[in-house]
């Protein structure tokens, strides 16, 4: 197998593949962050505007954007939560409309800031493909109308088949503010833009622990008065006892060869929208920028004990079954090669949002759980994560997304048990039958498993 560089597409079409240097000696500094993903990139990005002369370090285990902030698909959901009727019941109504409208000026925000990393708002398909899918599309699109969120609207079989030619499917939602993105790209502005106002990044760099207010390295310490934890699926590396309120899993995703003129033609796909069937364990893709097209599995892996290292990078089984679900989508593209294939990291809670919180005595700040839905979410942490760390006062803080936690996962044994048994039965429910009693009383508690 391919190291992770060269079988990510993202990662091994990045513009600009100069590390920054070790870290090295000793340093202190105002601030220390753990992780150049979307999490510590954004909160040093928000932290610079709240407070200009702070003086930030970035320490990476690989290189900035080596996780999952450069291994997804690049399509960014204005939803915050999985889905809007999650978010009310999570959350309640009243926050569920607040979330909702954070994340669709998120999405507005975003769209300014990253106009130059190939960002695409082109929205949403929710394709529909079975009767059952129809029912909740429209259900979708009546739980959006009640929040007040315009532009939802439903597609009807020739519709979709006007967006999209597949023979599977039967019609669609249309859900406006999401769009496509090159995550890296969204990284390496990140990144430039932190170092131009005098951030120090240091990459290639494994925290191997955090002690009294320091970040050591094999090579080097940091010194810091305040220390964020933003490395999300890998955190319980430092600091296992978070483990009970996150899973770490796999996803994976292929990446075709560009489409030929005939190709594209067959496809349509004109309005290059990112998309997602009704399947509990869904596949979702998009057009890439220069007309590849991505396509991912939500049935995600988990590798006991709570395993995050390259051994998961690669997993021939999903990409057999990846491959065989694309050409059951697009029979006029079976032929088509993906020379690239690889898996990330993701950290999934069993309420599908991120969560926050501090320790050692608030030395030390964390934010961490996007499920899946990390390129926007990660955006919003960032300000969550600078607010908390400066005490500064700010209404995202009141949200109970900020100040409740998730309901924890069972430790192993039970862990890896839950898994099988609870993906055992969604294979079933994505088969036709009925949710099982085990599926029932999760939903009841709020809970889910697939990402």
């Amino acid at each position: 197998m391919r190291p992770i560089e060269q079988s990510c597409y993202w990662l091994a079409t990045r513009r600009d593949t100069t590390a920054s240097s070790q870290l090295e000696g000793d340093k202190n500094c105002d601030i220390a962050i753990v992780g150049a993903g979307f999490t510590g990139l954004w909160t040093a990005h928000f932290l610079k505007q709240l407070d200009s002369k702070l003086d930030i370090c970035v320490v990476e285990q690989g290189v900035a954007g080596y996780g999952a902030s450069g291994r997804n698909a690049g399509i960014i959901s204005p939803c915050i939560d999985h889905s809007h009727a999650l978010a009310i019941a999570h959350f309640g109504r009243d926050e569920a409309a607040t979330m909702a409208k954070l994340g669709l000026e998120n999405i507005e925000e975003l769209a300014q800031f990253a106009d130059d990393c190939d960002f695409e708002k082109s929205g949403q398909l929710q394709i529909a493909l079975t009767p059952k899918h129809i029912e909740d599309c429209r259900a979708n699109i009546e739980v959006a109308n009640t929040l007040g969120l315009p532009g939802y609207r439903m597609l009807s079989l020739d519709e979709v088949q006007k967006e999209i030619n597949s023979p599977l499917y039967l019609g669609a939602s249309f859900v406006p503010g999401g769009g496509n993105i090159n995550p890296i790209k969204l990284v390496e502005k990140l990144k430039h833009e932190l170092i131009q106002l005098g951030t120090r990044l240091f990459e290639r760099s494994t925290v191997t622990g955090i002690d009294n207010g320091t970040v050591g390295t094999a090579k080097g310490t940091i010194k810091a008065r305040q220390i964020v934890l933003a490395t999300d699926a890998y955190t319980h590396h430092l600091f296992p006892q978070l483990l009970l309120r996150f899973i770490p899993l796999y996803d994976y995703i292929l990446v075709s060869e560009p489409l030929t003129s005939s190709q594209k033609d067959a496809i349509g796909w004109r309005n290059r929208q990112g998309c997602v069937d009704g399947r509990t364990f869904f596949n979702y893709y998009r057009l890439t920028a220069d007309d590849r097209i991505l396509w991912g599995t939500s049935e995600a892996q988990y590798y006991a004990p709570n395993r995050v290292d390259e051994s998961c990078d690669h997993s021939e089984h999903h990409y057999k079954t990846l491959k065989s679900s694309f050409a059951r989508h697009f029979p006029q593209l079976a032929e088509l090669q993906f020379p690239y294939e690889w898996g990330g990291p993701i950290a999934s809670t069993t309420r599908l949002t991120p969560f926050f919180g501090t320790l050692d005595s608030g030395r030390i700040t964390y934010g961490l759980g996007y499920t899946g839905h990390g390129i926007g979410s990660t955006r919003i942490a960032g300000r969550i994560l600078a607010h908390m760390v400066l005490r500064k006062p700010s209404p995202l803080l009141n949200l109970a997304l900020v100040k409740k936690k998730p309901f924890p996962y069972p430790p192993e044994p039970l862990r890896s048990l839950s898994v099988n048994m609870v993906t055992s039965s969604l294979r079933q429910v994505d088969e036709g039958k009925d949710p099982s009693m085990l599926l029932r009383m999760l939903d009841a508690l709020g809970i889910g498993f697939s990402s």
